[in-house]
């Protein structure tokens, strides 16, 4: 029976506001209100004694059609029989369709240089996978790989995670599923990936060392120009 009720009861829309009218107004035990609300009786006694939800203004369940008056003095007459649920004549709320992220009008066109990024660093993502990631379309990611977008001369693939169109562990999770798909071990895939990184940064070190080193091989810096003339230091006493 109580299994039941919790079934019947769970979609209260304020559940501790409903408890703390149930709690101030009627007889009920603790453990009918847990049931009806879907609380637990630990939460049902701490409301009951101000230790969580103190200043929650009860919720009127009959008033708002959650319960009806003969089921609350059933209930109250008897301390063993659980609380049902008035059935509700309105439509059940239908949840928006999910579809492209929402994205700040101000980072609307970082997207492009998101997009291309991906298409360049890990471009086992897919478009639909994309499409989530930046909050984009199809159509915009195909003008951005065959280089027909409106901007394409100014694009700069830059990480989605750094412009805020995403976080670093849902990117991470595409790049995972992405590698998947395709049969790849990610973490074998990212391995490679970080050697070759690895080995580009240290190649770049080299080079710079290399330019450094010929740059002083020429006698070093010169310091002559900030010297005054050697044939005029002594020229006003030779004067004189």
């Amino acid at each position: 029976m109580a299994s039941a009720a919790k079934k019947q009861t769970s979609k209260l829309l304020m559940p501790k506001a409903t408890a703390v009218w149930l709690i101030e107004n009627t007889i009920l035990t603790f453990a009918q209100i847990a049931d009806f609300t879907g609380l637990t009786e630990i939460e049902i006694e701490a409301l009951a004694n101000e230790d969580i939800g103190r200043g929650l203004v009860g919720r009127h369940p009959i008033d708002n059609h959650e319960l009806t008056q003969d089921e609350l003095d059933r209930c109250q007459a008897d301390p063993s029989a659980s609380l049902v649920q008035a059935r509700s004549e309105l439509p059940q709320v239908k949840s928006r369709a999910k579809g492209p992220r929402y994205t700040p009008v101000s980072k609307r066109g970082d997207k492009p240089d998101a997009i291309a990024y991906i298409l360049k660093h890990n471009p086992e993502i897919s478009d639909a996978q994309i499409v989530k990631l930046v909050g984009t379309t199809k159509p915009t990611i195909a003008s951005v790989r065959d280089r027909s977008h409106p901007n394409t001369p100014n694009l700069r693939p830059r990480h989605p995670a750094e412009l805020g169109l995403c976080t670093y562990q849902e990117y991470e999770k595409s790049v995972e599923k992405g590698l998947k798909a395709q049969g790849k071990d990610p973490e074998a895939v990212k391995a490679e990936r970080l050697a070759a990184q690895q080995k580009e940064l240290s190649r770049s070190d080299e080079e710079s060392s290399e330019s450094g080193a010929h740059g002083q091989g020429g006698g070093g810096f010169d310091f002559s120009n900030f010297l005054p003339d050697s044939g005029n230091i002594f020229g006003d006493s030779k004067d004189n």
